[in-house]
């Protein structure tokens, strides 16, 4: 189950507890348990050997842990670098405005066609502060070369 499934049903839970008097119990109930596993995580991560953390970083349920206690040791580039490197298709950042969260990336020439949503969904584990993302495709290149040999017309 991916952190956004979680997420979801966490919500839902917490969702058809209100109105029954139960809904503050439970978002408390959700604050307990974020902070005990927030605590653990805090005292693993520093005890793991670099590689074995760097590995981790690449699975989006770890990366989405460690982002939401604020213990994710890479800058928000680094992590967007890491799940762009993650698409099938070669996509390179432009530019990142963290005001407004919109991500610019430019789509190699010998790009697939990601759509943005599956853009999106790589970069929601590794970078939730990236809200948007403007695809730009990258010009055509133009083929020049010589034409095969035609007949000559008669007249």
């Amino acid at each position: 189950m991916t952190a956004e499934q979680t997420g979801l049903r966490i919500q839902e839970a917490l969702d058809a507890l209100a109105g029954s008097g139960a809904e503050s119990a439970g978002e408390q109930l959700v604050r307990d348990l974020m902070d005990f596993y927030g605590e653990g995580l805090a005292r693993i991560v520093p005890a793991l050997p670099p590689p074995a953390l760097e590995r981790m970083l690449d699975d989006p349920a770890v990366a989405g842990l460690l982002l939401l206690h604020d213990l994710h040791p890479e800058d928000v580039s680094a992590r967007i670098d890491r799940a762009l490197a993650a698409l099938p298709e070669r996509v390179e950042p432009i530019g990142f405005d963290p005001g407004t969260g919109v991500l610019r990336l430019r789509r190699t020439a010998s790009g697939c066609g990601c759509a943005e949503g599956d853009v999106e969904a790589v970069l929601a584990c590794h970078a939730p502060e990236v809200t948007a993302v403007e695809l730009e495709r990258a010009p055509k290149l133009l083929q020049i070369g010589t034409r095969p040999p035609q007949a000559a017309e008669v007249r």
